[in-house]
């Protein structure tokens, strides 16, 4: 399984099972939580959850954080972590618990997470398919911070497609994760307001920023399995989609 990661961001998969057995062995009650993102909105979710599971009475520790390989960047071509890979060595994360899979389906990596134990598994724009085999790990199932109100706008550019559209209010939507695109229970939503000088950047930070504090008030209710009861299917009738947006480099 080829990969080019910088020493720092090298999967030491024995030291993850080392480090996961060792909490397992301590008696910690928290429960195990995985956080999968890349950019910086995702960063932004994950540094969220890090506070809160600081404290005393959290319920709940991240566990590990899965994101994408380091890529080159800027004109030296150099290989950076993503931000969220940043983020988490910023902040004392242990490197030995960034996992950097080119697919969420290897064998290795899901061999590993498993290991990690998770209860559950949030994620925020990872922009890796999960094959059912991932999300049959966590027994509290894969929640998704999506910025739409769905089933409006699945896919990989909700915002970007949304005000395309003109639309005068979008919104977040937490929701199960399922093999369909963006298509499971919807556990909660909170809507936003869209004026006409806001751009996609600074939306899509707003959104993933009521996201992180929609996921702390629900995060109970996940863990204790009462959110899957009260989750919503969509509407599939309502359907829209938000694919990519390609950039036209030729003009």
């Amino acid at each position: 399984m080829a990969r080019c990661s910088p020493p720092l961001l090298r999967r030491l998969f024995c030291c993850a099972a080392k480090s996961a057995s060792a909490t397992a062995a301590a008696g910690t009650k928290k429960k195990n939580i995985v956080f999968l993102g890349s950019p910086q909105v995702a960063a932004s979710v994950l540094d969220t959850l890090l506070a809160a599971s600081s404290s005393a009475d959290s319920a709940f520790q991240v566990a590990a954080v899965v994101t994408q390989p380091p890529a080159a960047k800027n004109r030296g071509r150099k290989l950076l972590p993503s931000a969220v890979a940043q983020l988490a060595l910023d902040r004392g994360f242990p490197s030995d618990l960034i996992f950097t899979p080119e697919r969420a389906g290897e064998e290795t990596f899901l061999s590993d997470l498993k290991e990690v134990r998770p209860e559950l598994c949030i994620t925020a724009a990872y922009g890796n398919i999960l094959p059912q085999r991932f999300l049959d790990i966590p027994p509290c199932g894969t929640v998704n911070i999506h910025p739409s109100l769905l089933p409006l706008y699945r896919g990989a550019a909700p915002v970007q497609r949304a005000l395309q559209d003109g639309v005068e209010e979008t919104g977040v939507s937490l929701a199960y994760t399922v093999r369909a695109l963006d298509a499971g229970p919807v556990i909660a939503c909170e809507r936003f307001s869209v004026d006409d000088c806001i751009k996609a950047p600074e939306l899509l930070a707003i959104l993933f920023n009521i996201g992180s504090k929609l996921l702390l008030d629900e995060l109970p209710s996940i863990l204790d399995g009462s959110a899957k009861q009260k989750a919503k299917p969509q509407d599939d009738s309502k359907v829209t989609l938000a694919p990519k947006v390609v950039m036209d480099r030729t003009s």
